[in-house]
């Protein structure tokens, strides 16, 4: 672990989630390299120690590579025992068919997998979910839930906002990293997600990066259109832009690319579902 990391100072909050985590010995952490998840597990080793908590990072198409990469920089970073492993869910036809509950079987995927990794290790398995995330619609922690996984920061009643300042406190840089949804959450619930689709999405997002807007930023798929968002400060220099950006995404087979002057709203698509966010 590096000697720049160290553990926040204590609090009732710090207090609980290290007990939480001693109590359990040896924990495998869902490690997807958001703020949430790096959190937990930078946390988690400098409690248990490396040799107790894997950070495992689930690779399919439905990461960007960007991210995956941001998770091995990471582990080298802070000095995790951090393993990659395949998971398979767009073989799922409920998955594919992406109805409302598709990040029900995304998740159920993923236990699948960590299960077995776990019970090898006699390890609990634990998930970045915050106490903001519970009134969501993210089916998904119940299909984790199901299937034995914990929530530390819930249980020691952590927020996203605590979360972030306390990842600043303990130097770790992803305290202000922007949100990183899975990238079918890009799809319209009722347009089927694949492999194709998903790597479309990735390509068209990185070129967004490479044209310098790294805050928040989703392309959303919808069919011909790309429809653009973005933090609000960054929408006057994608309109500057907009012959670079049109360059970069039409090649990727939108026939309109499109700025929503609304700006980046997480989870909107759920709207649909009549839910707030996800």
């Amino acid at each position: 672990m590096s000697s720049a990391i160290c553990l926040p100072p204590s609090s009732v909050k710090v207090d609980a989630l290290r007990t939480s985590i001693e109590s359990m010995g040896n924990v495998v952490v869902a490690f997807s390299g958001g703020a949430d998840s790096a959190f937990l597990g930078a946390f988690a080793t400098l409690v248990l120690g490396a040799n107790n908590v894997l950070c495992a990072t689930a690779v399919s198409a439905s990461l960007a590579a960007s991210e995956a990469d941001d998770c091995r920089a990471l582990a080298t970073e802070w000095g995790l025992n951090w393993q990659t492993f395949l998971t398979n869910e767009t073989s799922r036809p409920e998955y594919i068919a992406n109805s409302g509950d598709r990040c029900f079987h995304c998740k159920d995927e993923l236990m699948d997998v960590l299960v077995p990794i776990a019970r090898e290790r006699s390890a609990h398995i634990t998930l970045g979910v915050n106490v903001d995330d519970l009134g969501d619609h993210r089916p998904g922690q119940q299909a984790a839930e199901l299937k034995g996984a914990v929530f530390p920061l819930v249980v020691a009643n952590l927020s996203k906002a605590e979360i972030r300042d306390l990842s600043q406190a303990m130097g770790l840089r992803t305290w202000n990293k922007p949100a990183a949804a899975c990238l079918a959450s890009r799809v319209p619930y009722g347009t089927a997600v694949t492999v194709g689709l998903l790597s479309t999405i990735d390509r068209a997002e990185a070129a967004m990066r490479q044209l310098g807007f790294v805050g928040n930023m989703r392309v959303r798929h919808e069919g011909k259109t790309a429809r653009i968002e973005l933090d609000a400060s960054d929408i006057a220099r994608a309109a500057e832009l907009h012959n670079s950006i049109v360059g970069a995404l039409e090649p990727l087979g939108y026939q309109y690319v499109t700025l929503d002057l609304a700006g980046f709203r997480s989870g909107n698509l759920n709207w649909a579902l009549g839910a707030d966010k996800s």
